[in-house]
């Protein structure tokens, strides 16, 4: 029988490690990133908005690269304006619907399995009560077309510290509220720089609800840097999601502290600490 441990063999049930676009290799156009990151080992990439690049497009360089696109955001509404989702937002319904929609087709045009729905800024003059109602109804809709595709519907808890006032800023709510949605493709995709920057130890969280994670964030705190660069026991990270026995990507959501390529030493010797794990089994 095999050891979990025996899990984080990259090339059978671990996925490996995602580049996020947004964060990594932005100086360079698009495609471009996408072929740095698989130059560099990245097995996948990942960007929440590549809706100004047509799917065609992206379809064929990812095809083209070789690498697995993992994740990307429903349309979230107006960036300008400061618009984070809308699944939370009553009036928007139609607007979400439609969102649903669009991002589906994409990720399909792209190869891409899962998609993940941003709840929004609470307005201050609704209740709490129907934000929720609002957000579990939207949901369900979601998933279900989500299902339709083929596809897993995603939420990410996103604390107050990164994002004020955001609707789904706390990751014990987002394991209720999937609870509360009773769709089985509903994960979540659990960052854990977000849990450690609203002060939770995001080791614990992997450990209870595991089982109920899609796709993971890393990110080192304080400043949101390398792996390695700060204060997270990145070990207890991997050995929370090897117990739990995760089989997703670890999604690479960071800001280089300086150029991307200059800062990616922290990848082999993240990759030589999941083999250990092997070793001791």
């Amino acid at each position: 029988m095999m050891r979990t441990t025996e899990r984080w063999n990259e090339g059978t049930s671990l996925q490996g490690f995602s580049a996020h676009l947004g964060y990594l290799y932005a100086d360079k156009p698009f495609r471009e990133r996408l072929f740095a990151a698989r130059d560099a080992g990245f097995r996948a990439v990942e960007h929440p908005n590549p809706y100004s690049v047509p799917a065609a497009d992206l379809a064929a360089w990812v095809g083209e690269s070789g690498l697995s696109y993992a994740q990307l955001a429903l349309p979230s509404g107006d960036a300008a304006r400061g618009e984070k989702g809308m699944a939370a937002l009553p009036g928007r319904t139609d607007e979400f619907r439609e969102s649903v929609h669009a991002g589906i087709a994409y990720a399909r045009r792209i190869g891409c399995l899962a998609v993940h729905a941003m709840a929004g800024i609470r307005p201050g003059d609704v209740a709490e009560a129907k934000l929720m109602a609002t957000y579990v109804a939207n949901m369900r809709e979601a998933a279900d077309a989500a299902r339709s595709a083929g596809l897993t519907l995603l939420i990410e808890p996103i604390g107050a510290a990164t994002i004020a006032d955001y609707f789904m800023s706390d990751a014990q709510a987002a394991v209720e509220a999937i609870g509360l949605i009773q769709r089985d493709n509903v994960r979540l995709l659990f960052d854990v720089f977000h849990e450690t920057n609203a002060g939770k130890d995001a080791a614990a969280f992997i450990r209870a609800h595991g089982g109920l994670i899609h796709h993971i964030h890393i990110a080192d705190h304080p400043g949101r840097h390398e792996p390695g660069s700060g204060r997270i026991d990145f070990t207890a990270v991997y050995d929370a999601l090897n117990v739990a026995e995760y089989r997703g990507f670890i999604g690479c959501e960071y800001i280089p502290a300086g150029s991307t390529e200059e800062g990616l030493a922290w990848l082999a010797s993240h990759r030589q600490r999941l083999g250990e794990f092997r070793k001791r089994s």
